[in-house]
């Protein structure tokens, strides 16, 4: 699990559920993404890319797996 802070820019919104299936063959990967009308599965190309490129920016903004995991520690005691 990695966290991203809420004083992190660039993710207002960006609060959407969706699992990107990839593999070894870019062309197969799928993006599962629920939505208020149902469950939609996406493999157009186009669209793949703009979630691979969605995801790509949240890896980025996340902390890494040990400065999550302290962050939520702090987090827990403040609470």
């Amino acid at each position: 699990m990695r966290v991203i802070p809420l004083s992190q820019e660039g993710f207002a919104g960006a609060g959407i559920e969706m699992m990107y299936v990839g593999g070894p063959l870019p062309q197969l990967d799928t993006v599962l993404r629920d939505a208020p009308h149902g469950t939609a599965f996406i493999d157009a190309e186009s669209q793949v890319a703009r979630f691979r490129a969605m995801l790509n920016k949240v890896g980025k903004a996340a902390l890494q797996p040990v400065e999550s995991r302290d962050f939520i520690h702090r987090m827990t005691k403040e609470l």
